[in-house]
């Protein structure tokens, strides 16, 4: 049966590349065979169109990588389908949703997106999902596959005995606490920007494109380009309220002015599909005004003399005043962006908003900032309250001091080696062939290794 399978293989590869050669019907051509699964220079193509999107410089030597990529998507594949991994096909439409809304974004628009791919979005999505969807299965096959990988105590200090003189030093550290403060408009100073939005309503039920008006008037920067599209969601990707207007309309109805904390949006339901809504929105932002600047001030000021005073500690007025969701439960302290999952509070100075690092340069352990007026980075002005809790100057890595640190190194070197002997050993199992063109790829030399040996 697998002399058969290899014969049939090499019988597809021999059909579709008879139709790439000079003279001849240019269809496409076999860049890879993975088993059962044949990987077409088109799928290359379509993958380095999107690197091209996200901003990169031309390079062709890039799709050396992108075939990498793609052969050990491949493997995951073959494997998943053995032991029964999926992905939704809700989740494949989202993330195809999401990058085409990301590659018009970048082209400044669907048409001129359209113009460059030389077709149609429709067209171009409808080509993207399988290949999205093999990556969807490939990261959830790799993520069974080290589900169960921990590290003791005893691994970690034998880790770290064998960096050897290659141990890190770490730049100084700090653990930075928050209190963010929002402005908040009145009634009175809402209304105008609600009714802007219900003008818009108003026209859309008098016979006006909804597609037209969001484009000229959503404030949302990741939709508007898009006609308000925001592709499929389920309940947990939006607002609660948003939420509670997309699941209870029916497809092609409209909903009245509703407000989230992002200002007040109109949606339209475009197709329900199970747990799934395909919707778009307006959305208009209310814009602060002096008014409430000036009332949240005398705010601000009363939670700092409060703090001051240890009327309340800081992290109690985290929790009860911050407006920041991320950080208002967690004592206000601010967690490192770059090592989300470890959830570690240290942040590499370096690593700091400067407008957070010139606040807390100066400041004395425990120290804690006046309120100070900032602007946000989607542009909105509030009041900050800044705690330093620790500094930790810059040192070499050490057990005692950074053990969640090497741990968390010694845990990732782990799951390397575990998924570099997975894949050596499916290699060696199984039927793989790559076109004579990849040859001077430097990544493929271990693939087209063992494709010899399999030979």
């Amino acid at each position: 049966m697998k002399k058969f399978f290899l014969v049939a293989t090499a019988l597809i590869c021999l059909f579709v590349n008879s139709y790439a050669q000079p003279g001849k019907h240019n269809i496409d051509k076999v860049a890879a065979v993975v088993g059962n699964n044949i990987i077409l220079l088109s799928d290359l193509n379509q993958e380095y169109t999107q690197y091209l999107y996200q901003g990169n410089p031309p390079n062709e030597s890039i799709k050396c990588r992108i075939l990498q990529n793609t052969l050990t998507q491949k493997l995951l594949k073959q494997q998943a389908e053995i032991d029964s991994v999926m992905v939704e096909d809700g989740q494949v439409d989202d993330e195809v949703d999401k990058r085409m809304r990301s590659m018009m974004q970048r082209a400044g628009g669907q048409e001129r997106l359209e113009q460059f791919l030389n077709k149609s979005v429709l067209q171009y999505k409808d080509e993207m999902r399988p290949t999205i969807k093999d990556g969807l299965i490939a990261q959830k096959m790799q993520a069974k596959i080290t589900e169960n990988i921990n590290v003791t105590p005893m691994e970690v200090e034998k880790y770290f005995k064998s960096l050897g003189d290659s141990i890190p030093e770490f730049n100084t550290e700090v653990e930075v606490g928050e209190i963010i403060l929002d402005p908040k408009l009145s009634r009175a100073e809402k209304q105008r920007f609600r009714d802007k939005i219900e003008a818009l309503r108003l026209r859309i039920k008098g016979g006006d494109d909804f597609g037209v008006l969001a484009k000229t008037y959503s404030e949302d920067p990741g939709s508007s380009a898009d006609g308000g599209d925001l592709g499929f969601f389920d309940r947990s990707m939006m607002a609660k309220e948003f939420t509670a207007w997309a699941f209870k309309l029916k497809a092609g109805e409209i909903s009245p002015v509703f407000e989230t904390e992002f200002g007040f949006h109109i949606l339209q339901v475009i197709e329900r599909r199970g747990e799934q809504v395909h919707a778009r929105h307006i959305l208009i932002r209310p814009v602060t005004t002096p008014e409430s600047l000036t009332r949240l001030k005398l705010h601000a000021d009363s939670v700092y003399n409060k703090v001051i005073a240890n009327k309340l500690s800081f992290a109690a007025a985290a929790n009860i005043y911050s407006d920041n969701k991320e950080s208002k439960y967690n004592g206000g302290m601010m967690l490192n962006a770059e090592n989300v999952q470890a959830r570690t509070t240290f942040i590499p100075i370096d690593k700091l908003d400067p407008s957070v690092f010139l606040v807390i340069d100066t400041m004395k352990i425990g120290g804690i900032s006046k309120p100070d007026l900032y602007t946000a980075a989607d542009g909105k002005q509030g009041y900050r309250l800044l705690y330093l809790k620790s500094k930790i100057p810059p040192h070499k890595a050490n057990m005692a001091q950074d053990f969640p640190k090497i741990r968390d190194a010694a845990q990732s070197d782990k799951i390397n080696r575990t998924l570099s002997e997975w894949f050596e050993k499916r290699r060696e199992s199984t039927y793989i062939k790559i076109d004579d063109e990849f040859n001077t790829c430097d990544e493929l030399k271990i693939w087209t290794k063992t494709a010899t040996a399999a030979k």
